[in-house]
């Protein structure tokens, strides 16, 4: 009798997969357990909190909103994990509320024990009298002359209330009202004010909310009644506003009215005091249309990204990391100047183990170097003080090309975009605002230059953004070449980008989403067919998120023929590792730490012929569909062993990293043995490779660049 062939399990099955959204609400988890971490320094756990408020504020504005307008439209389609959209809402209230329960009850653990360092952040009812009178008085000149109260049930419709604005609400009652008929008056703190009042003191830093302050002051705020109870709020709106560019004259107009339009949207989340009064409660969700699953009730501070303020303070050394100050490029120890060195070896950068200011320098050469003839950037985020903004106003007033492509569409810095591409026309320079539909995300800049009577292209290409600040919190690689064939590839695109031609061969570069995904995917199926019994295929990936069917369909061919697959995925995991007979040879990790791993490597082992690839793209369908973005190959030897040791490196980390289960769980690395922290591993080694090489060796010293 003949056995029955054994049926190949499908990976088409929503089992095969992990919900985006729920994937995001577990990597904001593990951002939380690094504050719950008592081996890390105070302020350091204070920042993770400040850092979980933040994202949770973006993940309602544009993905719960997301699903909200699914909701609204009728749509009942369930996503790749099976979920409908209600759904997701229902399982993402169910785990963010005791997140946020977690993250209140830390709060207050981590101020308490910051008192015994000197630092007290004050409630009301703990104020001396010498507190109150200094406060009290700088609410009389500071701020009640700003204040704004609305008495919201008297206006119809009823004066609008900005997203993520703190709110302090008085129910009010005056002699001549009808007992029981309570009135509500809320007053928006203006954004003007620091968080965070300090009050005199000879021993210790003692600070108080502007929340309290105001509150405490109601009684002048409303006089003439009496405050039957006091409370803050703070409501979310979405603020996922779609741009028709193909029916926009003026994407910058467009641009400019599509910010403004996000102070009317709806409501998605309202965070309130907990027990605050019963008429604001009913007020609330009346006027918003909240449901019971939108409300946050919070037994302590709203809004903790102002955390940030106290976290940064100085003073407190002791309670931060020690410091890790970058270090000059190893490629760059030795050369006196920055266009030799680029025109000597292709460089690379890791920031911010090593400095971003040679990025920077190169521009302002650029700017101030009269063989220079031409600039062309991609500005996707930058800096509010940007160096890069002035080094192009300064090479474009000095008479040199400057072309620039500035995305408008950068959410939530569309109103900082739209200014620089105002500042950089007014100073010359040619601005362009991409394609209509995509997105222009590739971190791309080209200089060209007249070098021994011959035109020389020097490129720089990252995984990070241009933004000079947060360069110093994200890693990130970043490329310096004259290789020719390269800077041919990197004109193009900016050709391309400009309307100047329709899409070209490429030589180096692969293009999203001309065919970024058709490359990743011959990259995987190569490893499978290159892949043997004696030599497995090895696919090694560092990114930021990994959503993209089509690329978790590659991979999980892959594991299946053999081929090991190791994962570095700091944020959403869609695939599952570990699946019996599709994914066992798929194993997923994520590193947090003190830097945002940002990166974005890829490595194929090639049967021995080892490629790695630089991208400033995730493995999303938004990076591989609708974006441009760049992949480029990393080619020199010593890059590319130095970037697999890196890789390797993460994937050794036993101390800031966490494991995903088949189940869709994240397990933090540990280990008996040797800690291994990836990102303290990376900073010493680069001082160690400093201490090798360097010497007496003359460094790399930055050109100044002149004060207009």
């Amino acid at each position: 009798m003949s056995k029955k062939k054994r049926k190949t399990p499908s990976f088409d099955t929503e089992d095969c997969y992990i919900n985006r959204e729920l994937s995001w609400v577990a990597f904001n988890q593990r951002v939380l357990e690094l504050a719950q971490r008592t081996d890390l320094p105070l302020l350091e756990r204070l920042k993770f909190l400040a850092i979980f408020s933040s994202n949770l504020d973006e993940f309602f504005m544009i993905r719960v909103a997301g699903l909200n307008q699914q909701i609204d439209a009728g749509i009942r389609k369930k996503a790749i994990a099976g979920r409908t959209p209600l759904q997701q809402l229902k399982e993402i209230s169910d785990r963010v509320h005791q997140l946020v329960e977690v993250h209140t009850g830390l709060v207050k653990t981590l101020l308490s024990e910051l008192r015994k360092h000197g630092l007290y952040i004050l409630g009301r009812e703990e104020w001396t009298e010498k507190h109150r009178a200094y406060l009290n008085d700088y609410f009389m000149t500071e701020i009640l002359p700003v204040l704004t109260p609305l008495s919201v049930q008297r206006h119809d419709p009823c004066p609008l209330l900005p997203g993520l604005q703190m709110n302090v609400a008085l129910t009010l009652r005056a002699d001549k009202d009808v007992p029981d008929q309570d009135r509500l008056l809320v007053i928006p703190v203006p954004d003007l004010f620091t968080r965070f009042l300090t009050f005199p003191s000879r021993e210790g830093t003692f600070l108080a909310t502007i929340e309290d302050v105001i509150a405490d002051n109601a009684a002048a705020i409303a006089p003439g009644c009496s405050v039957q109870s006091i409370a803050f709020f703070r409501l979310t709106r979405d603020a996922d506003v779609a741009v028709k560019e193909d029916e926009a004259s003026d994407l910058l107009n467009v641009m400019e009215a599509a910010v403004v339009e996000r102070r009317r949207r709806t409501a998605v989340r309202l965070e309130i005091s907990a027990h605050a009064s019963k008429i604001l409660q009913q007020w609330l969700t009346r006027e918003y249309e909240l449901k019971y699953m939108q409300i946050y009730e919070i037994d302590g501070i709203l809004d903790t990204k102002a955390f940030w303020q106290i976290a940064t303070r100085s003073g407190f050394d002791r309670l931060r990391f020690s410091d890790w100050s970058p270090q000059v490029p190893l490629d760059l120890i030795g050369f006196d100047s920055l266009w030799e060195a680029i025109e000597d070896h292709d460089v690379l950068m890791y920031h911010p183990y090593e400095s971003f200011e040679p990025v920077v320098n190169l521009l302002q050469l650029a700017a101030q170097d009269p063989s220079v003839l031409a600039i062309k950037q991609t500005l996707y985020r930058t800096s509010s003080d940007s160096p890069i903004i002035e080094a192009l106003e300064q090479a474009a007033e000095n008479g040199k090309e400057v072309t620039v492509l500035v995305e408008l569409k950068a959410r939530f810095d569309e109103s900082r975009n739209v200014q620089w591409a105002r500042r950089l026309e007014d100073a010359g320079c040619h601005i362009i605002y991409g394609i209509a539909g995509l997105k222009t995300h590739a971190k791309a800049l080209l200089v060209i230059r007249r070098h021994k009577g011959r035109i020389q292209r020097y490129v720089h290409l990252a995984t990070g953004n241009y933004n000079d600040k947060t360069a110093k919190l994200y890693s990130d690689l970043g490329l310096f070449s004259c290789n020719s064939q390269l800077a041919t590839d990197v004109a193009s695109f900016f050709n391309l980008l400009t309307g100047l031609s329709e899409s070209v061969g490429w030589s180096t570069l692969s293009i999203a989403p001309i065919n970024m995904k058709k490359r990743f995917i011959e990259l995987i199926d190569r490893e499978i067919k290159a892949s043997s019994s004696d030599r497995p295929g090895l696919v090694m990936a560092k990114i930021n998120s990994l959503e993209d069917k089509d690329i978790c369909q590659a991979l999980y061919r892959a594991s299946r023929k053999g081929v090991k697959i190791l994962l570095n995925v700091r944020g959403i995991c869609c695939l599952k590792p570990g699946i019996k007979g599709i994914s066992e040879n798929i194993e997923v990790v994520s590193i947090l730490g003190r830097y945002l791993e940002h990166a974005r490597i890829f490595y194929f082992a090639n049967g021995g012929h080892p490629e790695i690839y630089l991208s400033s793209a995730d493995w999303m369908t938004r990076n591989l569909d609708k974006r441009f973005e760049l992949l480029f190959p990393v080619t020199h030897s010593a890059h590319k062993n130095r970037i697999r040791t890196l890789l390797e490196t993460c994937f050794s980390d036993n101390t800031f990293s966490w494991r995903l289960l088949p189940d869709g769980t994240y397990q933090p690395v540990t280990s008996a043995k040797k800690k291994i922290q990836a990102q303290q591993v990376f900073y010493e080694q680069i001082l160690t490779d400093h201490r090798k090489i360097a010497g007496n060796m003359q460094r790399f010293r930055p050109v100044q660049p002149k004060k207009t």
